[in-house]
């Protein structure tokens, strides 16, 4: 709930800023995308094979024992992560490696990190 401190003590607009801000928006579909990602970014399991996929390219197997998940849960939540964009396989003879989709994505990853982890 905002105090006093935290919010405009008068009602002024300053359209100089507000002019410059808007030139420099994205437009409003990019913001939902992003919105989409953060969302997807918004659960526990998906940040942990994010995690171990930030180190390791590995497969379902691999993953559901790292994480101690079912293959079939790990599957879900990897149709997910690439439906976002987030990860991508290979397939290497019958077995399906995942990683990271881009160096963007652990760009993303690290700084998060680094953001939940400063003190």
């Amino acid at each position: 709930m905002p105090t006093a401190n935290d919010v405009c003590q008068i009602n002024f607009v300053d359209e100089e800023r507000v002019g410059r801000a808007k030139k420099n928006m994205k437009p409003e579909i990019t913001l939902f995308e992003l919105a989409d990602t953060f969302q997807v970014l918004g659960d526990a399991t998906r940040v942990r094979i994010l995690h171990a996929l930030s180190m390791e390219e590995l497969c379902v197997c691999d993953i559901a024992a790292l994480i101690d998940a079912t293959q079939s849960a790990i599957s879900h939540q990897l149709r997910l992560l690439r439906a976002a964009k987030l990860v991508k396989f290979r397939k290497e003879g019958k077995m399906a490696y995942y990683s990271l989709d881009d160096d963007h994505i652990r760009n993303l990853f690290e700084e998060g990190l680094r953001h939940v982890e400063e003190k």
